[in-house]
């Protein structure tokens, strides 16, 4: 429920209209589902298109001489692998090789960057990279200037045309390459596993682009989508959720996120201890669980090999509306010997649910 402590977005009148179910996330208000379901709403992005706010998801600007740089000196990712009018998923970690947050980085410019990270932890990425820039280079806090939409599913394409003069190109814009249209920065970017685009507007302008989007999408069969499915599409491609899947405590190494790491920069927060866990092997490593028995896993529980034993722990669980299954990640112990294919069992309030170990995506990536 909506308290008088969270921040609330500027479609927050939007979403009452349409009767949300409002919940708290990052220390927002946001949309969790609307009338219909969350599965009617994963259902859409996976078969024609949905529209989600996530105005919730920080913005930081990074401007000024060597912008770039300072940042590549920090964020694990390469920059000098991507060119102005790129995105770059990355994480920020601290010296033991733990993930403060993942994050999105915008580069528009040697000189300029815009930084988007998860709402719980903007104002703390924004406070180091603060901390380690060198003068001329100005870190600023853009968390309220700026709305997020996702406008995902494989008619999304159909609905930016149709909303935003000048779009037409974008259905080629390709995958983390960025545009700016009539006021709007669109990202060929998301979290659904779907083709689909990342929307940052101007507060002021949210409203009446919102409204637009809906219009459009609402002829193809598309709807509002709220957090839920989100969570629901995002677990089906495996990608990770901080606080859950990455963490303080799980680095990327053990989350499978080692891809996301410029092994051969020279500097990085968190490159010796990374580089060193890489080195000796992880003592856990992320995967998927498929159940094969009725139940659906949430996080926080043991999972069992097949002689009983503790091998680990759920981080995320969920029903996946597409396989009619239930699905989970889980961290799983290297010393056990347990790997893809083998049969597990995570215990579900005291009952044992058949699964078997998978390496994700759970259903297939239509990103391209």
């Amino acid at each position: 429920m909506e308290t008088a402590s969270l921040v609330t977005g500027p479609l927050n009148d939007r979403h009452v209209a349409l009767g949300a179910t409002m919940g708290a996330f990052g220390g927002w208000s946001m949309p969790i589902s609307y009338p219909g379901g969350s599965v009617a709403e994963h259902t859409a992005v996976r078969t024609t298109v949905g529209v989600f706010d996530v105005s919730h998801l920080g913005k930081v600007s990074v401007t000024g001489a060597g912008a770039a740089a300072s940042v590549n000196r920090c964020l694990t990712a390469d920059l000098g692998r991507i060119v102005p009018g790129q995105a770059q998923y990355t994480l920020c970690c601290a010296d033991d090789g733990g993930v403060v947050d993942d994050l999105i980085a915008y580069l528009v410019s040697p000189d300029e960057l815009l930084l988007v990270p998860n709402a719980a932890n903007a104002a703390a990425v924004a406070t180091m990279l603060r901390a380690a820039a060198p003068d001329g280079v100005e870190v600023v806090d853009r968390h309220r200037e700026r709305a997020v939409l996702a406008v995902q599913g494989p008619r999304s394409a159909d609905v930016l045309v149709t909303v935003l003069p000048g779009a037409a190109g974008l259905a080629e814009l390709s995958y983390m390459a960025f545009a700016d249209v009539a006021g709007v920065r669109v990202c060929r970017t998301g979290y659904t596993g779907e083709h689909g685009y990342e929307l940052l507007v101007p507060a002021g302008q949210a409203p009446e682009v919102w409204d637009a989007l809906l219009a459009a999408a609402s002829p193809l069969g598309g709807r509002p989508c709220g957090l839920a499915a989100r969570d629901t599409l995002r677990t089906e491609m495996g990608y990770p959720l901080h606080g859950q899947d990455l963490s303080p405590q799980i680095t990327p190494v053990q989350a499978g996120s080692g891809w996301a790491v410029g092994w051969k920069k020279p500097e990085f927060w968190g490159r010796a201890a990374l580089l060193a866990e890489q080195e000796a092997g992880p003592t856990r490593t992320l995967r998927g669980l498929r159940a094969t028995g009725r139940g659906v896993p949430r996080p926080g529980m043991a999972v069992l090999d097949a002689a009983g034993q503790r091998v680990g722990e759920t981080t995320s669980g969920t029903f996946s509306p597409t396989l009619k299954a239930g699905i989970a990640l889980a961290l799983i112990e290297t010393a056990s010997g347990v790997d893809v294919g083998d049969p597990v069992s995570v215990d579900v309030r005291g009952r044992p649910l058949a699964c078997t170990v998978v390496k994700p995506p759970f259903v297939p990536s239509h990103v391209r």
